[in-house]
Parts: C-alpha cells; structure tokens; sequence
C-alpha cells in the first residue's frame, strides 16, 4: 500500500501548488510517519495559527516526523526550530527537492538563501486528489518592495516558468481529469520579463488556450491591476473559456496610504480598469484584497478605502487589518493605527463585502450559469459563484444550470437539458 504523508497547507494558491508538489515526492520516497506543515507569513495571525496547529500535531501523533516550511519558516527558521514539537525546518527552495524527503536526516535546518535563487524550477504534478480544478504555477517571487509585505524575503525575486513546461503541466492535469485551470504565482502579471522574448502574461494566456484546446476554464489568481498588459485585456474581453473573474491586488483606495504603501497604482487607475473591463466583458465579477487600519490611516483616508469597494463593483473580497512585519518599513512607521481601529475597519469592510455578495447572488436568482462540481455536490458558477446542487451530480462534471438564490444568500442549481 502506498504511504500517506500527511500534508498541512497555510496561505495562498501557489502554496497549495506546492504542497501537491511535495505530496508527490514524500509519497514516492514511501514517507508514511511525515507531516509537512506549509506556513505562510502573510500576517502575524497566519504565523500564530500554524504554529498552534504544529503543537496540535504533535499531541495527536507523538511519534511522527513533523518538517516545517513555507514563507513563515523561509525568513524566521530560528522560531520554529527551537519549537520542540519540530523536527525539521527546510526553506523554500528545499521543500520543492527530493532528496529532502529521502528519510530522516540529521540536519535540523536547511534554508538557504532565496534570494540567490534565479529559476523556478517545473514540479510536474500529476493532479489534486482527484478534485477539479487545479492550480499551476507560472510565477514565483516578487521584485517589488511594498513597504507592508515580508513576502519577497520568503520566496524571492521574481522569476517565470516557461510557457512550454505550464503548457506540459496542464495538459498533464487535463489528462488526468482536470476541467479548470488556475494559473497563480506571487506576483504574475511581471511574468515573462525573465524570459527570452520577455513574454507577457496574456500572451501566456493565449497560447494556453490555443494550445490546450481541451481545457474547458481557465482562471487567474490575484493580479496587479497596474500590470495588466494589452493582450491580458484583450483575452478577458474575447476569451469565452478564460473565466470572467479577476481577483485585484489593490489593498487600499486612498491615494495617499497607496503612496506609502509604495503600490504603483491610484485609486482613478482602479476604477479605469474595472470600467474598462466590465464595458468590454459585462459578466465580469471583481474580487479584491483590501487592508485595513495601514499606519497614518486616517478615517477619511479608511472611507476612501471604503468606497472603492462600490465605486470597483468588488464582489469577492480578502481583508486584512494591517498586520506590522518585522523587517518591514511600514512596521517602522511611527503612526500605527490602535489595533482596535483596525479591527473596527476591518469589520467595516467585511460588511460592505458581505452586502456587495449578497446584492451580487441575488442577481443570480433566475439565471443560468455553467457550473463546475469539485466535490460534495457543489461547485463554482463562471464568476465563481458557490452552487449547491439538491441531487447527486458527478464531481468534474461541468452543468449548465437554472440559479435560485434563497433568502439566506445560498445559490442552487437545476440541471438544464442538454
């Protein structure tokens, strides 16, 4: 019987690519007593979570090998080797090579630099627990520096896959059963500029819809709205099969905290693009991350934030009170907004989200969608809409679907005839 490792995954997509990635080799090197615990360290809370599951862990199994990484181990190893319910600590690089799952080793630590690392290497995955869609990664590291985010010390600067090797790898998962597609990295619309040719990210897109033929959807992950190319534009506007859903890294909506975030858009370039977007593709649906409570915030600096949320038609979205990173420069501002205004405005937004998703399910009501089932009946509309389905429906089926939205926001779904 094949062994199991077992694998725990904090944060963002690209981290839940990885994990499939590290799955496939701890299961080839038979490691049945491991758990591989992939932190993020995005927010103080996101490390604090993985570190009460990490202690969780080791009660439940007390003689299992528990190896830590991910982006919170990359930039502070020290922490969690000195937890004494880890085993190992490997970086970012290290957990994505086989030779760190061929059996127990005698070396503690093991993080290199990343900022000395120059390629993203292909980790072929044969698919995601039998799920329906899956992401692939075409990006990793960032070679921006916002004054808020300790990322790019924990995955580096940026770096592309080739188109060749993502095309490999999704036709690889189309095989396999695969219908949707999401393309992520950490910061993918700077894809291709250390290629050859320095392709951009649409350009990438087209030749993945050309060249796959079979894949039914293909989406893409969080996006920097300042770094859309031509052809990107173009592909959501024509494309039927790229899915009329962008999530936008956006953060905030005052000009001025843009500023000191050291972002490179304005909040008149937000709401150009989601214009220009929505003219061109009207069923387009918006998601985006906000922060709330960023140091020097002000009320009125927060309700710019605020308003963007409508005057962007945001359906989807992330928030985060500011979290301070150390090593960061924005943690050295010495105007930090009280912890408890950045909660307050962080429910502010949460609210405001809550009623843009509700007024946004609502128009479903009547409506068809196609709709991919992932798993237990359920699955996502083309604008990533939840649907529930009453009856037994086949996972990795796609379902053109009736809509009825109920009064408590849960969206249902008929099948249609064929």
């Amino acid at each position: 019987m094949t062994a199991k490792p077992e694998i725990v995954t904090f944060g963002c997509r690209l981290n839940a690519f990885e994990s499939e990635a590290i799955r496939e080799l701890a299961e080839g090197a038979g490691r049945d007593n491991l758990i591989v615990v992939n932190t993020c360290a995005v927010t103080a809370e996101a490390e604090r979570q993985a570190r009460q599951t990490i202690r969780k862990l080791r009660r439940e199994r007390p003689d299992a090998e528990i190896l830590v990484t991910g982006c919170a181990a990359q930039i502070s190893p020290d922490t969690y080797a000195a937890m004494p319910e880890v085993s190992r600590v490997v970086g970012n690089r290290e957990k994505l090579q086989a030779e760190t799952y061929g059996g127990r080793s005698e070396e503690r630590v093991r993080v290199d630099d990343i900022m000395s690392v120059r390629e993203t290497a292909n980790h072929l995955i044969s698919g995601f627990g039998g799920r329906a869609r899956a992401f692939v990664q075409v990006q990793n590291g960032c070679d921006h520096r916002c004054t808020f985010c300790i990322i790019p010390y924990g995955r580096g600067n940026s770096r592309s896959v080739p188109a060749g090797e993502v095309i490999e790898q999704i036709r690889t998962l189309v095989e396999g059963g695969v219908k949707e597609v999401v393309l992520s990295g950490v910061d993918i619309t700077s894809y291709g500029a250390d290629l050859p040719g320095q392709p951009s990210l649409g350009l990438l897109v087209r030749r993945i819809l050309k060249l796959v033929p079979e894949l039914p959807r293909l989406r893409i992950s969080s996006i920097d709205c300042i770094e859309m190319d031509p052809d990107l534009i173009r592909a959501v506007a024509e494309e039927e099969r790229l899915m009329p859903h962008l999530h936008l890294s956006l953060q905030a909506g005052d000009d001025m905290i843009l500023k000191r975030m050291k972002r490179r858009h304005s909040r008149d370039d937000a709401i150009r693009l989601t214009d220009t977007l929505r003219a061109m593709r009207p069923d387009i649906v918006f998601g985006a991350d906000l922060i709330a409570g960023f140091p020097t915030e002000t009320d009125a600096m927060f309700d710019n934030t605020l308003r963007i949320v409508e005057e962007c038609g945001l359906t989807w979205l992330h928030v985060f009170p500011y979290s301070e990173r150390p090593g960061t420069p924005a943690a050295r501002i010495p105007n930090q907004v009280p912890k408890a205004d950045r909660k307050a405005r962080a429910k502010a937004l949460r609210d405001a989200g809550a009623r843009a998703e509700a007024a946004y399910l609502a128009r479903l009501d009547g409506g068809e969608a196609v709709v991919l089932i992932e798993q237990d009946n359920s699955g996502h509309s083309e604008g990533f809409a939840p649907v529930r389905f009453p009856g037994q429906v086949q996972d990795g089926s796609l379902i053109r679907a009736r809509l009825r939205t109920g009064r408590d926001g849960s969206v249902t779904g008929t099948a249609l005839a064929a």
